[in-house]
């Protein structure tokens, strides 16, 4: 057992497994981001406010543009979630402790991101398109949406800040700088283009932020992985 360490992970790192699992995470996060625009891509009424402003530049999206939204964002987010084990392998070659943390953000993410935040988000903006009362759609957030979005948050920041804080510390076999390449940083680009305004391309990018972060994520690891050792 001399060749594992103390969570029985192979001192060696597979860097094909490895790169495969980010580069499938990349094509993932297209997918996702796809699902993102078909569900966005639309003008928001200014006379309203809070989410119902925010559905109403769905509801733009035909229903069969909706379904097909749902069915490939819960795809897609749920093989993103699941390619975060090559991000969690590199985290594991030199902190076993902040690889447990980093698994447990990886369920987290695969539990409620699709199921529980991106699926719902749809179908609220199916049920205002059709004309459900204001008040009835907003009990339907608080009661059905809104645990299972406030715990995938507590698994995403449980996530990122794992990994930022392994990658800067430099317990990864990438450069300490590295840490930039994690999704937070993407997903605060994508909020920048609010700055544009009211137009269907800025709403779509700012609905697939998680996406965009994760594209970055992924894309960045691949693009330094030479830069790497070990």
């Amino acid at each position: 057992m001399a060749d594992f360490n103390d969570i029985g992970i192979s001192r060696q790192l597979d860097w094909p497994r490895i790169k495969k699992l980010l580069t499938m995470g990349f094509l993932a996060s297209l997918g996702h981001l796809a699902a993102d625009f078909l569900l966005a891509w639309g003008r928001e009424d200014e006379s309203l406010s809070g989410v119902l402003r925010m559905l109403s530049a769905y509801t733009a999206a035909p229903d069969g543009a909706l379904f097909a939204a749902a069915l490939l964002g819960l795809v897609s987010i749920t093989l993103e979630g699941l390619c975060l084990f090559g991000v969690y392998r590199l985290i594991a070659a030199k902190s076993p402790e902040s690889a447990h943390r980093y698994r447990a953000g990886i369920f987290g993410y695969v539990i409620f991101c699709g199921c529980g935040f991106h699926v719902p988000v749809c179908a609220m903006a199916f049920l205002y398109k059709h004309g459900l009362a204001d008040g009835l759609l907003l009990k339907y957030a608080a009661y059905f949406l809104l645990p299972a979005f406030l715990l995938f948050w507590v698994f995403f920041l449980i996530l990122e800040i794992t990994q930022i804080h392994a990658f800067a510390k430099g317990r990864t076999p990438y450069p300490r700088w590295c840490w930039v390449f994690s999704m937070p940083v993407g997903m605060a680009a994508a909020m920048a283009v609010t700055v544009f305004g009211n137009h269907p391309a800025v709403n779509a990018i700012s609905c697939a932020w998680i996406a965009i972060g994760s594209l970055w994520m992924f894309g960045g690891l691949l693009a330094a992985m030479k830069k790497a050792r070990g």
